[in-house]
């Protein structure tokens, strides 16, 4: 099985111009004459969609899409939500200082119904549900959040600063291949400020990033953002640990990172003639593109994936195999191969146990290989990713931990993985 690289086009446009919007917001609210419509977060919605084409950056998940939202509050404002609960494998809400860390996760079974509808994430009965009857409501709080109260922080407890950030919707695996958003609108937006109620109307053209133009302040936005990703994708790994050797990241803070995922890596370089292959045992997952419901009992985590990226700025994903691409064997385990196009084996093209990740671009000097695992199961939670954070992920996984190495074309060709991966 071999995956196909997204498209290139758009990389162009870099969510750097994100922050752009947020300090232009800031710099509104100190301008008393400045209304709250005028600002970008209470002039339209999900204005930017982040994905593997389009503002790709910092290590995207390619079967995942994001929508992200600025916000610039002050002390007692919040910003009101309703929608619907998307047809899809996973959906959350993530708040992000402008450091670009997580600063708070409200994910779909955490998310209350609104009265007479149900939750699909948190009972199976409700997929059934029309899109009438799958409504939820949250609300984006400046003070301590509540949970159960589908309430979700706007920045960190105790902060001395005014909320300036992003909401981010990630929605994984929808469904409906064609509907990124899970076959629902995205969700409706209230700004409550200064004791006013001021409906957001959702965007319905694309972010064009000259729209903040190019001067000063934006340049030194970009700049900014790239020094932040820069740091944070350069630092993850440590240079002193052999390459295709799986190891918790240092740090993700900078990467927007999912607070429900946790991850692990290795850094490639490529080498004419050479491939990279990878070998473990796949975790259990419900697979939603096969009509099984999320709740379904006994599966490990809700989701996991292996992706190739670029580890140069601004860090896109190369290519992204999601559990229900991934190929395995009849004992569960799966195998990829990790090369340019024309060092891909034929004898990895022919086995349809083996999964091919496009190498990408070999102008690029370093890769970056990432492993995640998304909500593993009480049971599944000591060989999962999340449980070797900090630690020596080998030790811990089992055989559920991806190992790796460097192989010759000609090698693979004549001994298949045995030959590259003795013993596994």
């Amino acid at each position: 099985m071999a995956v196909r690289a997204p498209s290139t086009a758009g990389r162009g446009r870099r969510l750097t111009t994100v922050l752009v919007g947020v300090l232009a917001a800031a710099h509104a609210l100190a301008m008393p004459t400045v209304t709250a419509a005028q600002q970008p977060v209470g002039s339209c919605a999900w204005q930017f969609r982040s994905d593997a084409t389009v503002l790709d950056i910092a290590f995207p998940d390619a079967a995942a899409t994001y929508w992200v939202l600025p916000y610039a509050l002050t002390p007692g404002d919040s910003i009101e939500l309703h929608g619907t609960y998307p047809a899809a494998r996973y959906f959350s809400l993530n708040t992000y200082g402008t450091n670009f860390d997580t600063v708070d996760t409200l994910r779909d079974a955490q998310i209350a119904p609104d009265p007479g509808s149900g939750n699909p994430f948190a009972d199976a009965a409700a997929e059934a549900l029309p899109p009438s009857a799958r409504r939820w409501s949250a609300t984006v709080v400046t003070g301590p959040a509540d949970h159960a109260r589908n309430e979700i922080a706007a920045l960190p407890a105790g902060s001395p600063t005014a909320p300036v950030g992003f909401l981010i919707i990630r929605v994984y695996v929808p469904d409906d291949p064609a509907s990124a958003s899970g076959g629902v609108p995205l969700p409706d937006v209230t700004l409550h400020q200064g004791g006013r109620a001021v409906p957001v109307p959702t965007c319905t053209a694309e972010f064009d990033p000259a729209d903040y133009g190019s001067g000063p302040v934006e340049r030194a936005a970009e700049a900014a953002v790239d020094r932040i990703v820069e740091s944070a994708a350069s630092g993850a790994f440590p240079g002193d640990v052999p390459e295709t050797t799986f190891v918790s990241p240092a740090t993700t803070s900078g990467l927007f990172p999912n607070g429900d995922n946790k991850y692990i890596g290795t850094v490639l370089t490529y080498q004419p003639g050479r491939i990279a292959v990878v070998r473990g045992k796949a975790p259990t997952f419900p697979d939603t593109r096969a009509g099984e419901p999320i709740t379904t009992p006994g599966r490990q985590v809700r989701y996991w994936s292996m992706c190739q990226n670029d580890q140069v700025t601004p860090y896109p994903v190369v290519a992204c195999a999601a559990d229900f691409e991934t190929a395995v064997d009849a004992e569960g385990w799966f195998t990829y191969v990790v090369a340019a196009p024309e060092d891909v084996p034929a004898r990895a093209t022919a086995d349809p146990t083996v999964t091919v990740l496009p190498w990408g671009s070999t102008e690029v000097p370093k890769k970056t290989l990432l492993y995640r695992n998304m909500l593993p199961s009480d049971e599944f939670l000591p060989q999962s990713v999340q449980s070797a954070q900090g630690g020596d992920p080998a030790a811990t996984m089992g055989p559920y931990y991806p190992r790796g190495a460097y192989c010759e074309t000609s090698t693979f060709e004549a001994g298949g993985v045995a030959a590259c991966l003795p013993g596994q």
